[in-house]
């Protein structure tokens, strides 16, 4: 899809611009997007709302350097003004609770970009929004959010796919606007041409990445450089990869062997997992995202999945003794 990006810049300045949950990667998407345009708003809570009051939004970018930016308008969700993009970055057990308190900021025309982790986030926003043209996403980006609130993006990339399965004509458009907007604010940013195998290919990654460092609570080089963890990551990976192939999806095996050669070949030694973070700290976490979601749909399509099953077992008695 070509977008010019110079004929509607204007436009594009008048665009009511929100994003919902300035963590790691909102807060790297509201950084962005805030210093670039004059009508954004954050979604945020607590210490963290009035922090960005007081200090606007500081990001530590290896990508893009230290930028300060400062919104129009920091609110807590329910005081969202009516929008014409929202961006949704929020962990997914708060997605259905989020939506419900944002549906009176979407109309007809808005744009709706779940930023999530997982293969469902968009699926679940379209049960409950009935106005707006939610976009699936993914994105590539190293990003957390500090103790003072301040963001880090780690790394020289950050790259974010939008799209709709079996798009029309009018869901082609929503999506070449929102790449517009990203692009205007110095993201980078396709519309991918299959966005359920994008979405796919990322989540069979942290399916076997997240799960395995959060079971072990080992970092990837301790993991690779031990044979029988080694070789439950692959067994992860191919499990994930199966429950794909039942759903139909357009993933291959050189798809697989490229998250494999990742693993042994492109992490850095010491290399963890935000599942693996806050799992040890007791905090409410996406184990039903990572490994939750996928043992329940083998368990729907006949797939076995005997590892994912273990290590979901494992994670799940673990995440239990923490709240008990």
């Amino acid at each position: 899809m070509s977008v010019n990006h110079n004929s509607n810049s204007v436009n594009l300045q008048n665009k009511k611009i929100a994003v919902i949950g300035i963590g790691g990667v909102g807060g790297y998407l509201a950084g962005m997007l805030a210093s670039r345009y004059p009508h954004v708003t954050f979604a945020a809570r607590g210490k963290r709302l009035e922090s960005i009051k007081k200090h606007g939004l500081t990001l530590h970018s290896d990508y893009h350097g230290k930028i300060t930016a400062v919104p129009e308008h920091v609110v807590p969700v329910e005081e969202l003004e009516e929008q014409d993009c929202i961006f949704v970055c929020v962990k997914n057990y708060s997605l259905e609770e989020v939506c419900r308190s944002m549906k009176h900021a979407v109309s007809d025309h808005t744009l709706i970009i779940p930023v999530m982790n997982g293969v469902d986030p968009g699926d679940r926003v379209r049960a409950i929004l009935t106005k707006g043209t939610v976009i699936d996403s993914l994105i590539y980006i190293i990003a957390f959010a500090n103790p003072d609130f301040s963001i880090s993006q780690q790394g020289s990339f950050a790259q974010l796919y939008l799209g709709i399965r079996d798009a029309d004509c009018a869901q082609r458009e929503a999506v070449n606007e929102a790449v517009s907007i990203l692009a205007g604010a110095d993201i980078d940013c396709k519309a991918a041409e299959d966005i359920e195998q994008a979405i796919w290919k990322k989540y069979i990654l942290n399916c076997a990445y997240n799960v395995t460092t959060a079971c072990y609570d080992n970092t990837i080089g301790q993991i690779r450089n031990d044979p029988v963890k080694a070789g439950e990551y692959e067994a992860l990976v191919k499990e994930a990869y199966q429950v794909a192939l039942a759903r139909h999806v357009h993933i291959t095996q050189e798809h697989i062997d490229s998250i494999i050669h990742r693993f042994y070949y492109e992490y850095a030694d010491n290399a963890t997992s935000s599942l693996q973070r806050d799992v040890r700290a007791g905090k409410t976490n996406e184990l039903e995202t990572f490994s939750g979601y996928l043992v329940r749909e083998a368990a729907r399509l006949g797939v076995p999945v005997p590892v994912s099953e273990r290590m979901y077992q494992i994670l799940k008695e673990q995440t239990q003794s923490h709240i008990l």
